[in-house]
């Protein structure tokens, strides 16, 4: 059984459509012909709304639309066979204006350990910005979240969860190697009272709740950068 912590860094529960049928491979994706989605509701089973896309001709207009919107048939897939992994998270970024990024490149030995160790630095009342690049390989990354809990002093602050859809996505090609994903823009708070540090949980959840990167850091909110 999942702690309550662990808990803590799982997606909230969202609506929207989902495939009835199990997940299939990346190949069974290029091949399909028909696919059957439902609506994802609090109706009874019996009352659940199905939208079936019929058995198309391979060069069906509608087909190749909606293998678009998931990003397949465009450019040799990239994936590594030595690489088991399916979301591979590169580098996270804090900007903010008028400021140069600051870049964490996580493939760097050590670079997670470090993220604790050396808080970013945030002046009171600023706006700045989050945001990761990351791959994805081997199969179709379904409803991607970035979770993340913000303590202080062991506490977790009053609003201190958030849950971030950054989405479905398939791997990654050579016409598309990485993927980037900006989160909404965050303002610091002000006072004297807000000032100090705060230590923060993430993760990158999919749908299915299987944890592709789980990290702790922190940040430091000051009266000047």
């Amino acid at each position: 059984m999942a702690s309550h912590q662990e808990d803590d860094l799982l997606p909230e529960n969202t609506t929207g459509y989902k495939l009835t049928q199990p997940k299939h491979t990346l190949e069974e994706y290029k091949k399909m012909e028909s696919s059957v989605i439902e609506q994802n509701t609090n109706m009874s089973p019996d009352r659940k709304i199905q939208f079936v896309v019929p058995e198309p001709h391979e060069n069906d207009e509608s087909l190749q639309r909606y293998k678009a919107s998931l990003g397949l048939g465009n450019g040799k897939d990239l994936s590594d066979p030595n690489d088991p992994r399916v979301c591979i998270i590169l580098s996270l970024t804090m900007e903010s204006p008028g400021r140069e990024p600051v870049v964490i490149d996580l493939s760097e030995p050590g670079a997670l350990e470090n993220l604790k160790k050396k808080p970013f630095k945030i002046k009171e009342g600023a706006n700045f910005t989050m945001s990761a690049k990351f791959k994805v390989q081997h199969e179709i990354l379904s409803g991607l979240h970035y979770v993340q809990v913000i303590k202080r002093h062991g506490i977790r602050i009053p609003g201190g969860k958030s849950d971030e859809m950054i989405g479905s996505y398939a791997p990654n090609t050579d016409k598309q190697p990485v993927y980037v994903k900006k989160f909404q823009e965050e303002t610091a708070p002000t006072g004297w009272a807000v000032r100090g540090k705060y230590d923060v949980t993430s993760s990158f959840v999919d749908d299915d709740q299987k944890t592709h990167l789980k990290f702790d850091w922190a940040f430091e909110i000051d009266k000047d950068w």
